[in-house]
């Protein structure tokens, strides 16, 4: 499975991590960066796609947030509900 080269996949690494890999996408010259996360990295998602917009690219506009519930397996049979975001900014 290849993963899409304009997707920024949200998880425990510091947010300005995730800020410099959407700077590098649009610098590349990719007009539209997908932020997701889900579960607690939401919120670090959302900061990377405000820091984004507000100091590295302030061209940068939301075109869509997607969210979304999935149910996952739990180790003991089980499911659980995890949320989950998708936001796509374009230049």
């Amino acid at each position: 499975m290849s993963l899409p080269e304009n997707t920024v996949y949200i998880g425990s690494k510091p947010t300005m991590n995730y800020v410099l890999a959407a700077v590098t996408q649009f610098n590349a010259g990719v007009k539209e960066v997908t932020v997701k996360a889900r579960g607690r990295a939401i919120c670090k998602a959302v900061d990377v796609a405000e820091i984004l917009r507000h100091r590295f690219v302030p061209d940068a506009t939301v075109k869509i947030v997607n969210i979304d519930t999935e149910a996952v397996s739990t180790h003991d049979g089980g499911t659980t509900n995890v949320s989950s975001i998708e936001i796509i900014l374009q230049r």
